[in-house]
């Protein structure tokens, strides 16, 4: 008999594991079932058939903070769009100098084709230009968009392809970026001073032209990073994720 108890209580420790691994991998809408979980403006931003867009120049913010995590959306410019993605936002009021922002743009446009590198689209904007050019569709065409935030690490991925990476902790300077480029006056705190927990947001239509978006989910990560000292003293990372249920 305690050996059938002992095999019982067994199987459902491994049956009760293994449903909450499955339950890991689950995507949660960001800003859950009809905005339920948003702070926003009902004047500035609507959804329709699943469709987020905004009216006015303002934005819209997640109910609760976040850190160690992933954030997948689509999205769909319009000619000349300017927006961008806010995460680590610890002040929405103020969001601008108090978060890190993903930068959205129509870069087939005149005005950000020409723009600086950390002025373009998948930039960490004011900091960080992308690797690559020109990676964000046509006015018209959805996008698809991962940001992987975890600690003072950030990743952009767009359309497929990894277009930048940051570690906070180098940008020292409220004035200039490791690159020795000017970091813009009105983003006056060092990086590497940021908290790396806070709101998530979208910023709304910034100038004349607007942006469309669709499918914003978010799953919480955590990470073991063994670190190792490549040739030249810099820092190799070998990244290893496991998505938790929030």
């Amino acid at each position: 008999m305690k050996h059938f108890l002992s095999v019982f209580i067994f199987c459902s420790l491994v049956m009760t594991l293994s449903a909450q691994e499955s339950a890991r991998n689950v995507w949660r809408p960001l800003f859950g079932k009809d905005l339920s979980k948003a702070t926003y403006d009902p004047e500035a931003w609507s959804e329709t058939n699943g469709m987020l867009t905004a009216m006015k120049d303002e934005a819209i913010w997640t109910n609760e903070e976040y850190e160690n995590f992933e954030l997948d959306l689509e999205f769909k410019t319009d000619p000349g769009t300017n927006s961008g993605v806010i995460i680590y936002c610890t002040d929405t009021e103020n969001w601008i100098p108090n978060s890190v922002e993903v930068q959205i743009a129509d870069n087939h446009y005149e005005k950000w084709a020409d723009a600086k590198p950390y002025e373009r689209c998948g930039a960490i904007y004011g900091h960080l230009g992308p690797r690559q050019e020109n990676v964000v569709k046509k006015p018209g065409e959805w996008n698809h968009m991962r940001i992987r935030c975890t600690g003072q690490r950030i990743s952009v991925i767009l359309n497929g392809k990894k277009v930048n990476e940051m570690n906070m902790s180098k940008w020292t300077s409220g004035t200039e970026n490791p690159d020795g480029s000017e970091i813009p006056a009105w983003l006056p705190t060092p990086y590497a001073e940021l908290p790396t927990k806070g709101f998530i947001g979208l910023q709304g239509k910034h100038g004349d032209a607007t942006v469309w978006f669709k499918n914003i989910k978010i799953r919480s990560t955590v990470k073991s990073i063994p670190v190792e000292t490549g040739p030249e003293g810099e820092e190799i990372e070998h990244e290893q994720y496991t998505i938790i249920e929030d």
